[in-house]
């Protein structure tokens, strides 16, 4: 059985795109204990954990993700506050960031993983426009405080690389990873 170790809808709305089959199983690790030295290596680190943290029965595959923007080699995770996602959307204004999701499958106690990068561009933002996004509440449970599938489609000028990467899962390098583990039934 595929067990996906995420409470997040995204991932079980982009998961389903790949397989039906599967079962969803949230870990809970505490990610600040978890650190590296770049932002890739993360959300490897972090993906990997979260598989392992995740209850299997023997034959299962388990699969662990995270997702983080980066800007200028900073990690930009969820916001803590209004204030805090504000910043983060003013930082992207008229710029580019990179978005990065670790993934990790975990079969028989193996770990086979990768790390997705997409490359966003925001257009330039006006602060009305920051402060109305900010307003909708969408950026509060959302790593680098925005939704691309959501409000903040408007601001996205262009995605160099996977666009589901930038929603929280690289559905086709997935796909062929759970293809090669056998993992589709």
């Amino acid at each position: 059985m595929l067990i996906l170790a995420s409470g997040s809808p995204r991932r079980r709305e982009l998961l389903q795109l790949i397989t039906p089959d599967f079962e969803v199983a949230p870990s809970e690790i505490d990610e600040r204990a978890v650190s590296a030295p770049t932002p890739r290596a993360l959300v490897a680190a972090l993906a990997e954990a979260k598989a392992r943290a995740a209850a299997a029965r023997p034959g299962d595959v388990v699969l662990g993700c995270d997702t983080v923007v980066d800007l200028d080699g900073r990690v930009l995770g969820k916001p803590a506050d209004r204030a805090g996602a504000e910043a983060m959307l003013r930082a992207y204004s008229g710029r580019w960031h990179y978005v990065h999701t670790g993934v990790c499958a975990l079969k028989d106690g193996l770990a086979h993983g990768f790390v997705e990068t997409s490359k966003v561009f925001f257009a330039p933002l006006e602060e009305d426009e920051i402060a109305a996004y900010a307003a909708t509440g969408e950026p509060y449970d959302k790593a680098g405080a925005y939704a691309i599938q959501g409000g903040a489609a408007r601001f996205v000028t262009r995605v160099e690389g996977c666009y589901f990467n930038v929603m929280g899962l690289p559905v086709s390098s997935l796909y062929q990873l759970l293809r090669r583990l056998d993992a589709l039934g």
